[in-house]
């Protein structure tokens, strides 16, 4: 694993900016693995005002989102579908036919793993799979204990994520118990992982993934097996190492 230190979370965003940049200008048609929550946001920010300065175009990028939470239709404030369009999909030129995340809201949620898992590998691979880092290791929504051979599926989420997801709903009555994400392996098939840490909350997750030995316990510790992955960090991430 390679990683970038930087000072703060802005660093952190523009330096994220002008690594998605990079890799958009390399490839014709660019497939982009793409992440929510707090953690991506401002790297968001930075790519739609680098399209809107007319540096990139999105006309020909795939994206495929990580999760989706179940039970949730995609006009619900609080789906990945709603988040997305918000931070991201409405601001630039991607297509919609394009834009691609689970249906948390399908009929048959199992059905729905297997036709994500299989829409994905009908575009061959994701060039660049962007990930944050959750307090228990997850990566996606793969909780610890999830299997390194994962494929899409429907995981039952901690209690430390609700908890962490909370500020987002209205009491945690209304945090759902289930997601739909991204398998463990299906993130590890991306020719390039970008994994963003900022802030103190995230110090000792940090520290085990980059010192701590690769466990299913704590899934993000994959990534050291993986060939190409960038952690980029700020410096109160980085208290623990």
């Amino acid at each position: 694993m390679e990683l970038i230190r930087v000072k703060d979370y802005e660093e952190m965003s523009a330096k994220a900016c002008e690594f998605v940049t990079a890799l958009m200008k390399e490839q014709t048609a660019p497939v982009l693995g793409l992440a929510t929550g707090s953690t991506p946001e401002g790297l968001y920010k930075r790519l739609i005002d680098t399209y809107q300065a007319g540096d990139i175009s999105f006309d020909k990028t795939t994206t495929f989102n990580l999760d989706e939470y179940v039970g949730l239709t995609q006009d619900d404030p609080n789906s990945y579908h709603y988040y997305m369009f918000e931070k991201l999909f409405k601001h630039i030129n991607v297509m919609s036919d394009n834009t691609h995340l689970p249906n948390g809201a399908a009929n048959d949620v199992e059905q729905e793993c297997s036709d994500y898992e299989k829409l994905i590998k009908s575009t061959g691979s994701i060039d660049l799979q962007l990930l944050g880092l959750g307090i228990n290791g997850h990566i996606g929504f793969n909780e610890p204990g999830t299997s390194f051979d994962s494929r899409t599926h429907i995981v039952a989420l901690d209690e430390s994520t609700r908890q962490a997801n909370a500020r987002f709903f209205a009491s945690m009555d209304d945090v759902p118990t289930q997601a739909i994400t991204m398998g463990i392996q299906s993130i590890m098939e991306a020719k390039h992982i970008l994994l963003l840490v900022s802030g103190e909350k995230k110090a000792d997750a940090l520290a085990s993934l980059m010192n701590g030995e690769v466990t299913e316990a704590f899934p993000a510790s994959i990534l050291q097996k993986h060939a190409h992955t960038t952690v980029i960090a700020d410096e109160a991430a980085l208290t623990r190492l």
